[in-house]
């Protein structure tokens, strides 16, 4: 693993970002040790689909509802 320390990388972002779009990882550190990775983007294969959660979510009845001192506390009355 190379690592290339933080004065070269942003001196050098646009040759590391082809590089990463080549396919190649990209490791930035500061005084040799590791800190960041950069990664080429992957893009989702699959169309979402809405509805995964169905079921297994429940939102109470009162959600809606802000309890009177919250609300005089957002209002700037005292509660």
């Amino acid at each position: 693993m190379t690592v290339i320390n933080v004065h070269e990388a942003k001196t050098q972002l646009s040759r590391l970002l082809a590089r990463v779009e080549a396919g190649e990882e990209i490791v930035i550190g500061r005084a040799g040790v590791p800190i960041a990775k950069i990664v080429p983007y992957q893009r989702r294969t699959e169309p979402r689909k809405p509805g995964r959660f169905a079921g297994r979510i429940h939102i109470a009845e009162d959600f809606d509802e802000l309890p009177e001192d919250v609300q005089r506390a957002f209002d700037g009355l005292e509660p």
